[in-house]
């Protein structure tokens, strides 16, 4: 069986500072990468005679408008059937140059998950074979799981905010 301390420590002996802010929230080991490496170690996770965490089970991004230059991240989800082993991997990248490797090449069930965070956050694959909408209506200028709008329309009357708390 696998555990997180021995995949960290594979992972830093081949990757060094290019992953990094190592955690085990709930048990899942997380780390981080760049968009640089994030093909690299996907691959080496994926192609390890040992790790074999050969299946990508989620591919989402997620916006923190507040983090200056690392407004939008990746998150990719990982398994290991062979030894019921889970990773979590993130990559940060700024709202300015919000590009990212495809995963397709990898692993093909990306084609979908990376169209969805396309057609959500605007978050734009380079080599994806083909990056449009799947959800959304092809004419819409926006993505609306970017925090770009308030959460409440202010001018609505009907509501009586002692109902709701306020």
């Amino acid at each position: 069986m696998l555990s997180n301390q021995e995949v960290a420590e594979e992972l830093l002996g081949k990757f060094g500072s290019q992953v990094f802010d190592f955690e085990e929230p709930y048990g899942m080991l997380t780390l981080s990468t760049t968009r640089e490496e994030i093909l690299s170690v996907l691959e080496f996770l994926k192609e390890h005679s040992h790790f074999q965490v050969n299946f990508l089970t989620d591919l989402t991004g997620i916006q923190y408008p507040d983090k200056q230059g690392q407004e939008f991240m990746v998150v990719y989800h990982l398994h290991s059937f062979i030894h019921n082993f889970r990773v979590r991997i993130k990559v940060s990248i700024p709202e300015a140059d919000i590009h990212i490797p495809t995963a397709t090449g990898l692993y093909a069930c990306a084609n979908w998950m990376e169209r969805e965070t396309y057609d959500f956050y605007g978050i734009l694959f380079d080599g994806h074979p083909n990056l449009k909408r799947i959800l959304n209506i092809d004419e819409m200028d926006y993505f609306p799981m970017r925090k770009e709008y308030p959460l409440e329309d202010a001018t609505r009357e009907d509501k009586i905010d002692a109902l709701f708390g306020r």
